[in-house]
Order: structure tokens, then C-alpha cells, then sequence
């Protein structure tokens, strides 16, 4: 078995989530493509040098596009990775260089999800994780956005008594409010132009280091280190399977 194949314990999660094979034409065994499209995202390489023992790439790709589009991923995200949700959460965003096979789009296409920064054209992941530092929600922009752009949307149905650990770049009035009102608490440093006192606790605070070596993992997954994929929707799923990935094996070695 390779090194990117997924273990009996791995299938035994993921296989009652799948869809049910339809009727007809038997497709191809779901768990040899699905260790093709792991070793893309783990190797980086172009669909063409899928390994013949994973099947035709072209079976490869055509599962995995069908199943972006049909939302399997989300789903198998969400099912995995708020199986044991905690009440510590962390939020923060990353940039990722994006290479020149993506940036082939028309500038106003609707799901470009390319912007310039200093690192060139980047597209931002924005991350929220447990306080183990495993992925809950995921979200992407272009890479010149703010980090609070994504904040809400990351935000929603957080659980009431709920702590959140961000970076100052998250210090904003709006978002001290809505974790009020929901009944959850903010640990967040306070920018420097901030007038009135806060609660802050930098004890609490040193955990957040777990969503930075979350992010060191998930750029242990080359397909997410570097974005190939043209359009956000098929780079988000990359970036939701490693998360899957992550969890999973997380979740492995400490039964």
C-alpha cells in the first residue's frame, strides 16, 4: 500500500458517507479512486501522472469534479470534522502563491479567487479550527483580502459559552458583538488605536499557536501549498480533502 493510500481505519469512516453507487454500469471501486485523488493532492502532480494502480486518470478527475460539484466533499467534511468539536476555536488566514497554469481566467470570471499581494497573485485560505488545532470550516478569497472578510461566514452557529482565539487583525468591534450576543467570549489582543480596556488573557492566547502548525500541515499537501486549479470551487476542494485527511489521521493515531 502506498504512503497516500488510505488505511483500513480511514475507508471504515469514509465509506458509509459516500453516495450510493447507482444502478447499470458498476463504476470504478470508490476507494482506489478516491487513494488517485489523494495522491494528486499529496503529490501535486498533474492528473496525466496519476499511477496506473489508482485506474485511467481520466476516472480520477471526472469522480472528483463530479463530487466537487455535487457537494460530496462538504459533506464529508462536516461529518468528520464536527464529530468532537470542543468549545476552544481558532480562526486565522494564510496566503498561497498561486502558479501561472491558474491564473488563465479571465479577470472578471465569477470563481477567479486570485489577488495581488506582495507575494504576487495569492489566493487566502481562511481557517477555523478546534483547540487541537483540527479543521472545522474552511473558506477561500483573493489573496489581497483582509482576514475579517472571512470572519463571519466562519463564524456562524458557534456554540453558546464558545471561546475564540484570533490575532489582532480580528480585533473589531462588530465581531466582539456578535460573539456577545450569541454568548461567547473573544481572546483577542487589542489593536493599538483601541481606546476602550478589554479582557485579554495572554496565557490563553499561547494555544493558538496549533492553528499556525494546522496550516504548516495542510501545506504538507502540495496541491494546497501551491494553487494549480483555475477555479476556487476545485482548489477549495483540494484544500477541504486535506483537511478530511488531516482529521482523519489525527483521529487514528489517538484511538
Amino acid at each position: 500500500m502506498s504512503q497516500y493510500d488510505l488505511t483500513d481505519a480511514e475507508w471504515g469512516v469514509i465509506e458509509p458517507l459516500l453516495p450510493n453507487k447507482p444502478r447499470g454500469v458498476p463504476r470504478v471501486d470508490d476507494r482506489r479512486v478516491l487513494n488517485g485523488i489523494f495522491w494528486v493532492l499529496r503529490s501535486g502532480a498533474p492528473w496525466r501522472e496519476v499511477p496506473q494502480r489508482y485506474g485511467p486518470y481520466t476516472t480520477c478527475y471526472n469522480r472528483f469534479r463530479r463530487w466537487t460539484k455535487a457537494g460530496i466533499w462538504d459533506s464529508l467534511m462536516d461529518a468528520i470534522t464536527n464529530a468532537s468539536r470542543d468549545l476552544i476555536t481558532m480562526i486565522d488566514g494564510t496566503s498561497v502563491r498561486v502558479h501561472h497554469s491558474a491564473a488563465t481566467l479571465r479577470a472578471d470570471h465569477p470563481d477567479r479567487c486570485l489577488g495581488r499581494s506582495r507575494g504576487g497573485l495569492t489566493t487566502k485560505i481562511h481557517a477555523m479550527t478546534d483547540g487541537r488545532g483540527l479543521p472545522i470550516k474552511i473558506s477561500i478569497t483573493p489573496g489581497h483580502a483582509h482576514d475579517l472578510t472571512a470572519a463571519r461566514e466562519l463564524l456562524d452557529n458557534l456554540p453558546p459559552g464558545a471561546m475564540l482565539l484570533a490575532d489582532k487583525a480580528y480585533d473589531a468591534n462588530w465581531l466582539r458583538s456578535k460573539l456577545r450576543a450569541e454568548r461567547s467570549w473573544a481572546n483577542i489582543p487589542p489593536k493599538s488605536n483601541r481606546k476602550e480596556a478589554i479582557v485579554f488573557s495572554p496565557w490563553l492566547y499561547k494555544k493558538r499557536n496549533l492553528i499556525e502548525r494546522f496550516f504548516n500541515k495542510l501545506k504538507y499537501y502540495r496541491r494546497v501549498a501551491t494553487r494549480y486549479d483555475k477555479l476556487g470551487m476545485t482548489f477549495l476542494a483540494m484544500t477541504k480533502l486535506a483537511c478530511i485527511r488531516i482529521t482523519l489521521r489525527h483521529n487514528e493515531s489517538t484511538a
